[in-house]
């Protein structure tokens, strides 16, 4: 059985659609020297003036290659280009710029679990939005994560473009949904004083079978599992066990991919009884008797948190 780790296929894939900055894919000739004009070019659908807004240099200025690097990043930070190149040519600043496409249209294809509307509200690229890697990688882990939140640990999205003409792209996320991944096993160790089988009937993740075939309990989901072990903590808690600590829950996914092996540890410790049962009413004018009589507790009977949590109510 190998581990299984949500973190990988995200990075995986991120490694697959991020930029790869190449040598040359942003260039820069050395420049020193006090800059007379500025030249833009290459720009199609941003005005001089917009490139020139997001420039940390004016003309009059000296400039050197620390200044020019700082104006690269700042132009590329700006996410309308995909290319940047200055160059000095006399006193004159070249501004190379190759722009980042508009998107023409958004599309999904391959969801069949998940319709085109669900996941039009899920991305935030739009029509007529300036393309950038960055965006869309971020738009391609959320349609991740909400697969995942439904089972199917299997998916992956590969964003493609269309290139269209103007330098336009249709922008389309190809879904291969895989099979859903469900709980096979949910197994315990540590346990002594509660069987595995007791333990099951506790926690909300359960094994999948053809009875459960609808339940969405059967889907892996990391919040529940997080949940569930606040839940086994307070089942100790309710039969004495005051110290119980649920040390892990490890997720193994099957060798076939398709299913997932829940293991939950504890460390149950002593359990409790109750010694004696004392209301201190401290400097407050109270008379300790009425409050006795809504105590849900008594000395000799075994610990309980939620026997405790219900007096303090009632107390109250």
């Amino acid at each position: 059985m190998r581990k299984f780790s949500v973190i990988g296929v995200i990075l995986v894939l991120l490694l697959a659609i991020a930029p790869v900055v190449q040598p040359g894919a942003f260039s820069r000739a050395a420049v020193a020297g006090v800059v007379s004009n500025i030249s833009v070019r290459g720009n199609v659908r941003v005005e001089p003036d917009t490139v020139l807004s997001y420039l940390p240099i004016t003309t009059g200025t000296d400039v050197d290659d620390e200044a020019i690097d700082e104006a690269i990043k700042a132009l590329f930070q700006t996410g309308l280009f995909k290319d940047v190149a200055i160059a000095e040519q006399g006193s004159t600043l070249v501004i190379s710029v190759v722009e980042n496409p508009l998107i023409n249209v958004v599309n999904f294809e391959g969801n069949e679990d998940i319709d085109d509307e669900t996941l039009a509200k899920e991305v935030e690229v739009r029509e007529r939005m300036i393309f950038t890697k960055a965006r869309v990688a971020g738009d391609t882990r959320r349609i991740l994560d909400l697969y995942q939140k439904k089972g199917f640990y299997n998916v992956t999205v590969v964003p493609k473009q269309i290139r269209l003409s103007d330098n336009r792209i249709n922008l389309v996320f190809e879904v291969n949904e895989g099979n859903k991944t469900r709980i096979r096993q949910v197994n315990f160790e540590g346990n002594e004083a509660f069987s595995d089988g007791r333990l099951r009937e506790v926690t909300r993740s359960k094994a999948y079978s053809w009875l459960r075939h609808f339940s969405g309990a059967t889907t892996f989901d990391a919040d529940r599992l997080e949940f569930d072990k606040e839940v086994l903590r307070r089942h100790y808690l309710k039969y004495g066990y005051a110290d119980a600590q649920v040390l892990g829950a490890d997720v193994e996914q099957t060798a076939d991919g398709d299913g997932f092996i829940l293991t939950f540890t504890v460390q149950e410790g002593p359990q409790y009884t109750i010694a004696d049962v004392a209301i201190n009413v401290g400097e407050a004018n109270l008379e300790p008797e009425p409050l006795q009589r809504v105590v849900k507790t008594q000395p000799g009977k075994v610990f309980n948190a939620d026997k405790v949590e219900k007096t303090v109510e009632r107390m109250t």
